[in-house]
């Protein structure tokens, strides 16, 4: 099996003063308000689809 370069561990969420480039998502202004329209998104999706199951899931 082949070895990794570089075996450091990747962060999920990097403080903004942690000096490391392995990280998913950096905690500052740009990723709250990214995770806040896709939370918004997601829960008038859900609540559509379950909407539209109230309204056409009876004529079935």
């Amino acid at each position: 099996m082949q070895e990794k370069e570089n075996d450091s561990k990747t962060e999920f969420i990097k403080e903004e003063e942690d000096n490391t480039q392995q990280f998913i998502l950096q905690k500052n202004s740009k990723t709250k308000m990214a995770i806040l329209i896709i939370s918004i998104f997601l829960v008038i999706l859900i609540g559509g689809i379950v909407i539209s199951g109230l309204f056409f899931g009876e004529a079935s």
